[in-house]
């Protein structure tokens, strides 16, 4: 998986080169970066299907693949964080999750221009290029940082929701934050980073590798109505145990 990570990477900090230039022309760089996009995904279906074959796929933009296996499936973003990628800001990210059995078991979310790789395994923890992780230890909301993300919608309910959540959650913490990328705010979750993230509307390849990483970083991870969490769950809320059930509160009563 990191081997796939790391070959994707290389074309995208490439691409992201390009994407600094093209922003002066007047076209603009929406149909290069989204080339990048397909270029970074076919070099992670290469590596992964060459050392896997029989696994199943499931990726932002080719789609699903099914394998023969009927075990494991590879669930690929390869540029979380398009919109930052395509205004020249270095804060998007890959992200690779393996499923065993609808369990996720592994997860590695790397942002190539930091050069900083988040692995996890399931019941081996989580890590930052080899360093173990462990989310954040505050206990109190008002002393914590949370993160989220504002979808471009013109669903007025879901605007107003996201807006008074936010506002909620701003007015009993330390601050909201938005970053751009689901992936990244979760890996900064499981680095204790950002004390919680929680967020709606979001497709599988946006969390898969994210949860376990915070899971494995000794954080609680659900979707928005406390339930267990999958990719497909669609809503996630993750921080520790006792910021958990503070975020729930503060939510519900948005």
């Amino acid at each position: 998986m990191t081997a796939a990570a790391r070959k994707a990477a290389r074309s995208l900090k490439r691409d992201f080169g390009e994407v600094e230039n093209l922003q002066v022309s007047r076209k603009g760089p929406a149909d290069f970066v989204s080339a990048a996009d397909k270029r970074a995904e076919k070099a992670i279906y290469e590596e992964l299907h060459k050392s896997r074959p029989s696994y199943s796929f499931l990726m932002e933009e080719g789609g699903e693949v099914e394998g023969t296996d009927g075990q494991h499936r590879w669930i690929i973003d390869p540029l979380d964080g398009t919109t930052n990628f395509l205004h020249s800001i270095p804060m998007f990210a890959i992200s690779i999750g393996l499923e065993r059995n609808g369990q996720m078991v592994g997860g590695v979310i790397y942002n190539p221009i930091t050069d900083e790789l988040f692995t996890a395994e399931r019941g081996k923890g989580a890590f930052l290029n080899n360093r173990r992780l462990r989310v954040s230890g505050r206990i109190h909301l008002a002393d914590a940082v949370a993160v989220t993300g504002i979808k471009q919608t013109t669903n007025v309910r879901n605007d107003t929701q996201t807006i008074s959540e936010v506002a909620a959650i701003n007015a009993a913490s330390s601050g909201v934050r938005r970053t751009g990328s689901a992936a990244l705010d979760l890996a900064y979750v499981a680095a204790g980073r950002f004390d919680a993230m929680w967020e709606r509307d979001l497709a599988p390849w946006d969390i898969a590798a994210g949860l376990l990483m915070v899971r494995e970083a000794g954080g609680l991870v659900t979707d928005l109505n406390n339930k267990d969490i999958k990719p497909e769950s669609g809503s996630i809320l993750a921080a520790n145990e006792k910021l958990h059930a503070q975020m729930r509160k503060a939510l519900k009563a948005a």
